[in-house]
């Protein structure tokens, strides 16, 4: 009988030097390699505050009820087939109705494509867009532009922001940059510092897009776009009414593609319902890519989601409750960080606005930690996991170079309980440091 060849002795004939250019050049994503690290230690027995993941453990925020058992009715009638490329059409019209009732603005359907979440449309968006060797300016930290332009081959125009402008890009600094750019990327309010841009000066930035872009029309260039990511407007605590911008500026509308899912909204992270609205041509054309890359949502869940989108009050209770309950979690972990700093510790931290995140800044550079100084995040973010079992994500992770101190805090992961543990555990480990 003939032996089998052990499968490992074939497959490792093959390495990196093998693969393309494109995948060689690609950079693993730091919160997943920090999650990793974050599983180890937990499972051998020490107790950790994970402040890392931008998502949701069902156990604390669960999708609405209404929604679930819409999955469960749509799977029961038969929904387990594929569904349209761009989109279940009763979504895609429900997504017309929702934009009316909540923003105010009146899109077509033929404006509204759907998939697998938003990160297939920002894709799309990219490819749609921008071509090779064309800029695409971004605030840092924001989440994955870096990497979408390394995707698409373009150009990426980091934008350093500061906590004087909320962490997002100030008029001015995008009026520097529009006449050398094919794409503006916003995202509010913003993944990772939580924190909302003003509505002054998103009209400011839309009312320049428009003026740069009649000048590219009288000599006859294509325009520059406003990709606008809106997956947490729905997490925003005291703005009932959202911000957009076509809303703000009508005349941005044609150059703005709009970008929303459940994912963040409704708590529904791993359901991969996500659409965009923007000009039907731009649509169309991302419609066509993601049809070849099949990065459609299920279409079980694009039915019941449909569903849930026309119920006003189911959404706007939920969206309450989810506002309670992350914002217990955030001001609980402000109030902590705040009260370390009262005691004259070098911790500072951004009040909640919304979304899941918290800025905060831990200033332990130049300190001693058994012999070895501390001189980068990374080294901070390593002395807070394995001193205090506080699992937080540095700005680095979020395309920022900067050495400033500055951390994502991620509650959707984590009970009150928890966040009380870990805040008195850091508390002890800054004290120590310090003294």
């Amino acid at each position: 009988m003939k032996r089998p060849v052990p499968p490992a002795m074939l497959l490792d004939s093959v390495d990196d030097a093998c693969l393309s250019r494109l995948s060689r050049g690609l950079i693993g994503s730091e919160v997943l390699r920090i999650a990793a690290e974050v599983r180890a230690l937990i499972a051998s027995g020490q107790p950790v505050c994970n402040l890392t993941v931008g998502d949701f453990d069902s156990r604390e925020f669960a999708p609405p009820e209404r929604l679930l058992a819409g999955i469960q009715r749509a799977l029961a009638a038969g929904h387990t087939n594929s569904p349209p490329s761009n989109g279940v059409l009763e979504l895609r019209q429900a997504v017309t109705r929702f934009c009316r009732r909540e923003f105010g603005l009146d899109y077509p359907v033929e404006s509204v494509l759907v998939a697998g979440g938003a990160r297939p449309l920002i894709y799309a968006t990219y490819r749609a867009l921008v071509d090779p060797g064309e800029a695409v300016a971004y605030p840092v930290p924001s989440w994955n532009n870096n990497h979408y332009c390394y995707l698409a081959g373009a150009r990426g125009i980091p934008i350093e922001v500061t906590r004087e402008s909320r962490f997002h890009p100030t008029p001015a600094q995008v009026r520097a940059l529009l006449p050398r750019i094919r794409l503006l990327a916003i995202n509010t309010p913003l993944n990772p510092t939580g924190t909302a841009i003003r509505p002054e000066a998103l009209a400011e930035i839309s009312r320049d897009l428009v003026e740069e872009n009649e000048r590219r029309r009288e000599r006859g260039e294509r325009p520059v776009f406003l990709m606008f990511d809106n997956v947490y407007w729905a997490l925003e605590f005291d703005r009932d009414e959202p911000v957009t911008p076509p809303a703000l500026v009508p005349e941005v509308a044609p150059f703005t593609v709009m970008l929303d899912a459940i994912s963040k909204s409704l708590a529904a992270t791993g359901l991969r319902v996500g659409w965009s609205v923007a000009s039907p041509a731009v649509t169309q054309r991302m419609s066509d890519l993601l049809g070849h890359v099949g990065a459609w949502a299920p279409k079980a869940e694009q039915v019941a989601t449909a569903e849930f989108l026309d119920d006003a009050e189911g959404f706007r209770a939920f969206r309450l409750e989810m506002h309670r309950r992350l914002r217990e979690r955030l001001e609980l972990l402000y109030r902590g960080l705040m009260a370390l700093r009262a005691r004259g510790l070098p911790v500072e931290a951004v009040a909640p606005e919304g979304t899941l995140y918290l800025s905060a800044r831990f200033d332990l550079f130049g300190r001693s930690v058994e012999g070895r100084e501390l001189r980068t995040n990374e080294d901070i973010r390593r002395l807070l996991l394995q001193g205090a079992g506080v699992a937080v994500v540095p700005f680095q992770a979020f395309g920022l170079e900067r050495e400033d101190g500055w951390f994502r805090l991620s509650v959707g992961a984590v009970s009150v309980g928890a966040i009380d543990e870990g805040v008195r555990r850091l508390g002890s480990l800054v004290e120590r440091l310090v003294s």
